[in-house]
Parts: structure tokens; sequence; C-alpha cells
């Protein structure tokens, strides 16, 4: 890539940096990450946690069923580690495949991460399996999923929020989430909520139409968000801490491969 090409791309990834849609949802301080692993992104969208992963000294395989996705996430790996943004042992490369499928032998990960995807999943047991199947003995697994509370609002203000091709199948209960991960032998070791100011901002959307982001309230929420994430002031960082256990749009779990 050229130097050219490189910033122009990086300058890119800076940009969609600044939406609600590339915020971590999982606390990689409690994934134990030891350099040059190896770390599956599952369903990586837009890539946001790979290239974090990839940050942190990670061998980093994305794996999307959405080529076009692939090839701008394949673009800003390489943009980054031409930039010296990858730590060393980092890597990374995308692979398009099914999450009932993974095409990777038996214990070929350290660790994996699996992040707003399942509650797209109709055999979600079935994408488990494959999820365990592909982790080591005593690797860890990071899920999220929407959280049971704000999710059902959504669900309630607007069908068209769920009911779309691709859309959300189920809204987990927490004790529904860990028990089927339970079943394959996953235990859970610790679990958090996410993203409490951005559930206000779906019940709006949701509330106005999931289509209408022009809508002026909708925009001026936007606007608080890209504030919120772009300069991190310590009254919004307050504010979602105090927030996550009671709003928090996203449950994050954290669990051991025990058999």
């Amino acid at each position: 890539m050229s130097a050219t090409k490189s910033a122009q791309t990086l300058t890119a990834f800076s940009q969609a940096m600044s939406g609600d849609r590339l915020v971590l949802t999982v606390n990689f301080e409690k994934m134990r990450l030891d350099a040059g692993g190896r770390l599956l992104d599952i369903g990586c969208g837009a890539g946001r946690h790979a290239f974090e992963a990839m940050a942190h000294a990670q061998r980093v395989v994305a794996v999307d069923a959405d080529n076009a996705s692939l090839a701008s996430v394949r673009g800003l790996m390489g943009a980054l580690a031409a930039e010296g943004k990858v730590q060393r042992g980092g890597s990374g490369s995308v692979v398009n495949a099914d999450a009932l499928r993974l095409p990777f032998l038996d214990a070929s990960f350290d660790r994996v991460v699996a992040a707003e995807v399942l509650e797209h999943v109709p055999a979600d047991r079935k994408a488990i399996a494959e999820i365990h199947r592909v982790l080591r003995p005593g690797g860890l697994l990071a899920v999220t999923v929407p959280r049971f509370g704000p999710e059902l609002v959504n669900w309630a203000l607007s069908d068209t929020y769920h009911s779309v091709k691709g859309g959300h199948v189920r809204i987990y209960l927490r004790s529904t989430l860990i028990g089927r991960l339970a079943e394959v032998g996953f235990e859970p070791v610790a679990l958090h909520h996410a993203h409490s100011l951005h559930s206000p901002y779906w019940w709006l959307r949701c509330f106005v139409g999931p289509n209408r982001e022009s809508h002026p309230l909708v925009r001026a929420y936007h606007r608080f968000l890209v504030w919120d994430i772009v300069d991190r002031p310590a009254i919004t960082r307050t504010l979602g801490r105090l927030l996550d256990p009671f709003i928090g749009k996203s449950l994050v779990v954290y669990l051991e491969k025990t058999i």
C-alpha cells in the first residue's frame, strides 16, 4: 500500500471511529491477552474489535459473511500495520465464512469475540457449538448481545427495528444466554453492561421510525454521542458508568472453555 493510500485509509478509519457504530463493547483488559495469541472475531462487521485486538499484539482473524465489510476491514488492517499502529506480534487477516460452519480446525484460537452476533442467528446453539469447537481448552470467549430491558423497549416501539432481513431474531435473558453457553462447556468468569448512553438514542429512533436518521431529535442526540466518543468528557464518562448497570444497551459476558 502506498504512503498516500495508507494515509487516506487511516483518515477514513479515524472518521469512522468518530461515529457510534465503532465503539468497543468488549473490555480487552478482561480478556487476559498474551502477546501473539490467536484471536477470532466472529461477525466482525466494520472491524472495531479486530483493530483493538491487533493493537494488543493479537494475531487476529476477522470473520464475516459480507464481502464488502471484509474488504474495508482488510484495507484498514493493512493501513494500521503500515503506520505502526499494531503492536509487535500482532497481525490481521479476514475470512468470509458462516458462523454455523467455521473453516478452522478444532482448538485453533486462544480467544474468541462474538460481539452483537448471536441475536442475529436463528440457529444460535449451532453457532455456539462452533465457537466452542474452535476455541482451545482454557481459552476465553467474550460474547455481547443487546440487553433484555432496553431491547424490549425497542421491539415494543417499532417492528421495523428488528423485523428486517438479517435483523434481531430474539431477545436474550441473561440466564438464557449463559445457560446456552454452559450447555457446551463454557463457564462465565465476568460480566458487565455497556453503552447506557446509546439506549435512549435507539429508543428515540424506534419512536420516530428507525429509518428517520435525519429527524432533528435523532441528529441532535447523535451529535451528543459523537461528542462523548471523540472528546470523552468526564461528565459523560461518569454518567455512562452510573447508568450502565441500569440501562446499558449491551450485556457483555466473558467465559472460559472448561470442557
